[in-house]
């Protein structure tokens, strides 16, 4: 049943999402394990720990956090199994909550909405809230390149992944790759508070993500391919295979190289963090460097293609 289950849970995270109203009066799953890399962060990542010991405890920590959640998904699935459809649809619901697709394509459509209806300023305050880069030092096509780039990681890591660790391993793999994935955001920074405490999370990370993010670009290219026709298609797969590894991350490197092949615009290049510039080239060099919201739009078109590209073979993949 778990790729029925999935299929399901896509469907209704496409057509629910995270209602807001819900999550003001409980914490969401995501923010409860984030409590708990906070407190590790707390108790074992001291400054005045040598950086042996802050990689030793970084480690551990992220050991025992993804214990534990592999441990809570065994029991919650055990226990929703013996609910019979109540269990069912209980953890439809569950999985539903752990993946992104109607949140993200809902923060990225704020950007363009934000450029049209606020110009600059209304489309930097949009992009703050799904970007780490200094929304001040973004003009126009800065911010709609941004948008663009955070949806196409976030259907890696925030749709294809999880997708994948459920189907692969149910409810255990699915918690455990959201610990990872929430231990990568919080202290998988390369800055001196993390650099040795989040190590083992961040390279943890890069090696769970290396398959949904070649997945990513196949379900980009399909996608694509039915809204924006063979061409687009094709050139999203030739741009990934091409531009991928110019990304200073293993892994997002793929999905933003695929959405750029497939709109036709560069991507990635240099860009501030926290006051750094971080300086690399751009992914689809060849392509149009202004983009507009115009182009957020047919990002969202392609997105919401492959998600649905997404959900089909789950339930082909039920079926037979």
């Amino acid at each position: 049943m778990t790729l029925l289950i999935l299929f399901l849970a896509l469907l209704l995270d496409r057509l629910v999402g995270d209602p807001d109203a819900l999550w003001q009066r409980v914490p969401h799953p995501v923010v409860l394990f984030g409590r708990a890399i906070g407190l590790a962060d707390r108790l074992f990542n001291d400054r005045r720990m040598s950086g042996a010991t802050r990689r030793f405890n970084g480690a551990a920590s992220i050991a025992v956090l993804i214990a534990a959640s592999v441990f809570l998904g065994v029991v919650l699935h055990a226990v929703l199994a013996r609910m019979g459809l109540a269990g069912l649809l209980a953890e439809i619901v569950v999985v539903a909550v752990f993946l992104a697709q109607k949140s993200l394509a809902d923060h990225v459509r704020a950007v363009a909405d934000g450029l049209r209806g606020g110009g600059l300023e209304g489309g930097r305050r949009a992009v703050a809230m799904i970007v780490g880069r200094d929304p001040a030092t973004l003009d126009a096509p800065a911010i709609c390149r941004a948008a663009i780039e955070s949806l196409a990681e976030n259907f890696s890591d925030g749709v294809v992944a999880p997708a994948l660790y459920y189907a692969v391993f149910g409810l255990p793999g699915l918690f455990a790759y959201k610990m990872l994935n929430t231990a990568d955001s919080m202290i998988g920074h390369r800055n001196e508070k993390y650099a040795d405490f989040g190590r083992a999370a961040a390279r943890a990370d890069d090696v769970a993500n290396w398959p949904a993010a070649r997945l990513s670009i196949l379900l980009i290219a399909l996608g694509a391919w039915l809204v924006r026709g063979r061409a687009a298609a094709r050139a999203a797969l030739d741009t990934a295979l091409r531009d991928a590894g110019l990304h200073r991350s293993p892994n997002s490197g793929w999905p933003e190289a695929a959405m750029a092949g497939a709109l036709g615009v560069g991507l990635a290049g240099p860009r501030i963090y926290g006051g750094v510039r971080v300086d690399e080239p751009l992914m689809n060099a060849s392509g149009r460097s202004a983009a507009t919201a115009g182009d957020i739009d047919n990002a969202l078109a392609v997105f919401s293609a492959a998600c649905a590209v997404l959900a089909g073979l789950v339930l082909l993949a039920w079926l037979f």
